[in-house]
């Protein structure tokens, strides 16, 4: 699977501050949003709020005093290299798992500064202030909650064709085919768990392909190359959160497969023990950086801003490999 960059979108106008804050997720991915709130030149955050495709969630509930709103969104684990770009201006603290930060410019142990963008929500007819997440597809509710329901199809294993939000044999067939691999009635297509129910499914082991499980207390970031026979393409990163497993998107039938892994702390520093990085790799010599990469030149590394990184070789000649990170 190839993910395509999505675009947090926002829509404007004036609008009262004494009513609900809503955010409302128009997008393809199941998203956790952070806000900030500027009052007076003290700057508050607070996350995180998960929203399936397709729905909305309160944020802040009564009179809201601010001079502005801001917002940050960030797509769930399973979906891998950070699809979600972050281009704001406000760089605010946040923390990892849910937070509130009343002094959100200064960040202290545990947090780490993200991109918020200012956003100034509309009034909706039932009176309350609702900000939309969307793409350049500009998917309406039912668009967006179809491309959600193939875009996890797609991880999970299943061919749906295209990720567009319309409706088809293929996509069909796949969801009879998921629904029926994990025992479950149809009911489940209407239940406000779907996503829930079909997020759990992609990031169990899987009989096919690359699967990382995370068995340690610590938040894992891996990379995944392939060699076509024609180069070699190193992509990352993709986050692993403890105790789930993620399938890389790993497209055709490549000639060999290679994997890199290594635990961080909340800082995103890399764990170490006994003064050894605790990471799962091997001798192939691949490029790699710090923040979200893809390469198919694997010469001149330095040269090029990247870092040498020891791959292990990933044998999925029988057809699937789980690789489970685990404390030593």
């Amino acid at each position: 699977m190839t993910l395509p960059a999505a675009v947090v979108s926002f829509f404007f106008s004036a609008a009262p501050a004494f009513a609900d804050l809503k955010i409302c997720n128009r997008m393809s991915y199941v998203v956790e949003a952070a806000i900030g709130i500027d009052d007076k030149a003290a700057t508050a955050t607070r996350g995180w709020f998960r929203i399936d495709p397709a729905t909305c969630r309160v944020v802040v509930q009564g009179t809201l005093t601010a001079d502005r709103i801001l917002l940050n969104a960030r797509a769930l684990g399973v979906y891998g290299a950070s699809p979600i770009p972050q281009n704001g201006r406000d760089m605010l603290c946040v923390a990892q798992d849910n937070f509130v930060i009343a002094a959100a410019r200064q960040c202290r142990s545990g947090q780490t500064q993200a991109a918020f963008t200012q956003v100034t929500p509309t009034q909706g007819a039932d009176g309350n202030l609702v900000a939309y997440l969307a793409e350049d597809s500009e998917y309406d509710d039912e668009q967006a909650r179809l491309a959600g329901i193939q875009r996890l199809l797609v991880i999970a294993g299943y061919d749906v064709g295209a990720i567009d939000g319309v409706d088809g044999p293929k996509t069909q067939g796949a969801l009879a085919a998921f629904l029926k691999s994990r025992g479950l009635s149809s009911d489940v297509i209407s239940s406000p768990n779907l996503f829930k129910t079909m997020v759990d499914a992609a990031q169990a082991p899987s009989p096919n392909g690359l699967t990382w499980c995370n068995d340690t207390p610590h938040k894992v970031m891996a990379a995944v190359a392939t060699d076509d026979g024609k180069s070699v393409t190193s992509r990352g990163w993709y986050r692993i959160d403890p105790k789930t497993c993620l399938h890389p998107d790993v497209t055709g039938q490549p000639k060999q497969i290679f994997s890199f892994a290594e635990a961080i702390d909340a800082d995103n520093r890399v764990i170490k023990l006994k003064d050894r990085p605790l990471n799962w790799g091997g001798e192939k010599q691949l490029c790699t950086r710090e923040t979200k990469f893809e390469t198919n030149e694997q010469t001149d590394c330095a040269a090029r801003g990247f870092a040498l990184t020891g791959f292990g070789v990933v044998d999925v000649a029988s057809g699937g490999k789980t690789l489970r990170f685990a404390m030593p």
